[in-house]
C-alpha cells in the first residue's frame, strides 16, 4: 500500500495552510493509499523511523522544501516530493507550475508525475532552488518573522533598501570545471532554478541540465547601480552583469560573509558547489 507523509509548516505564509490540512490530506488520499500529516518540528528528522514512506508532500516555502530535502539525504533516502507552495516567494514551486491555492496543488500532485531533477550541494549541504550571498541574499535571513507573516514580500522590500545603504563589495575568487576568475562582486546568486524572491533571474537555467546558472553583480556608483539591477530585473541584459555556467564551484574569500541557502542561513566560506544531476525527485503537474 503506498504511503504518503504530509508535512506541514504551520508558520508559513502566516499560517494559511493549518485550517486546510483535513481537506488536503483528503485530496491526497483520493489517489489511493494512505496519508499521515504531521506539522513539522526542525529539531527532529521527520523520516526517522519512516524508511517505507512511499512520498512526502511539504507545504510551506522554499527553506521548509530545503530542510526536507537535507533530512531526507540524510538517512540516504529518495522518495518523491510533492510541493504545496503556502511561503511568502514560493520560487521553487512556481517555477514547477504548482498552483498556489492548496488544494489545487494536492490535486496536481495526484494527477502529476514524478521526474528527476538536478540538487545542489555547497560544503555537504543540500539546496534546490538557489544559494547565495552578498547584497539583498540574505534580506529572508534579516527580516524578522512577525513582519514576513504580516507584510509578506513589503517586509522583504524594506530590510533590502536598508541593505542598499550599506553595500560593501566582497573580494572573491572563482574556480569553475573549466577557469577561474578574480572579482569584486556586491552580489552572488547561483541557481539550480529560475527565480529569487519572486523574480525571474535566471533566463537560462534548467533542473535537467546538470548546470548552475551564476549572477554576479560588481560594484558601482549608486545611480548607476540601481539602473543596472532594474534593467537586469525588466529582462535587460547590462553587461556590467556577469553570468557564468559550471557545474562545479569553489569560492574563496578574504572575507567572512553570511550565505543563504534556498532562503536559510548557508554554508561558511570557503564554498565548494557542486550540482547533482537528477538528485531528486519531484511531482511535477501534467501539462
Amino acid at each position: 500500500m503506498k504511503r504518503t507523509l504530509f508535512l506541514y509548516n504551520r508558520h508559513s505564509g502566516r499560517g494559511r495552510v493549518v485550517p486546510l490540512v483535513d481537506k488536503i490530506c483528503a485530496v491526497l488520499s483520493s489517489g489511493g493509499g494512505s496519508v499521515s500529516a504531521e506539522a513539522i518540528d526542525f529539531g527532529k528528522n521527520p523520516f526517522e523511523s519512516r524508511s517505507d514512506v512511499d512520498m512526502v508532500v511539504v507545504a510551506g516555502g522554499d527553506g521548509t522544501i530545503n530542510y526536507v530535502i537535507n533530512c531526507m539525504k540524510r538517512l540516504s533516502l529518495d522518495v518523491k516530493i510533492g510541493i504545496i507552495p503556502s511561503g511568502t516567494a514560493n520560487d521553487f514551486a512556481k517555477a514547477l507550475g504548482m498552483s498556489h491555492n492548496p488544494l489545487r496543488a494536492a490535486a496536481q500532485i495526484i494527477l502529476g508525475s514524478a521526474k528527476r531533477i538536478d540538487c545542489g550541494v555547497v560544503n555537504g549541504a543540500y539546496w534546490i532552488n538557489v544559494f547565495s550571498f552578498g547584497m539583498f541574499t540574505t534580506t529572508s535571513q534579516h527580516t524578522p518573522q512577525l513582519l514576513k507573516r504580516i507584510f509578506g514580500r513589503v517586509a522583504y522590500m524594506v530590510e533590502g533598501v536598508r541593505e542598499l545603504w550599506h553595500r560593501q563589495p566582497i573580494p572573491l575568487h572563482f574556480e569553475t570545471e573549466d577557469y577561474g576568475f578574480d572579482v569584486d562582486a556586491l552580489m552572488v546568486l547561483i541557481f539550480n532554478g529560475r527565480s529569487a524572491g519572486g523574480f525571474r533571474l535566471a533566463r537560462r537555467s534548467n533542473f535537467e541540465d546538470g548546470m548552475f546558472d551564476c549572477v554576479i553583480l560588481p560594484d558601482d556608483r549608486f545611480l548607476s547601480l540601481c539602473i543596472t539591477m532594474l534593467r537586469y530585473m525588466f529582462g535587460g541584459s547590462p553587461q556590467s552583469v556577469r553570468q557564468i555556467r559550471a557545474s562545479h564551484l569553489k569560492i574563496t574569500s578574504a572575507c567572512s560573509v553570511p550565505t543563504d541557502m534556498d532562503g536559510e542561513r548557508g554554508a561558511d566560506f570557503p564554498l565548494q558547489i557542486d550540482n547533482i544531476a537528477a538528485g531528486v525527485q519531484v511531482v511535477t503537474p501534467v501539462k
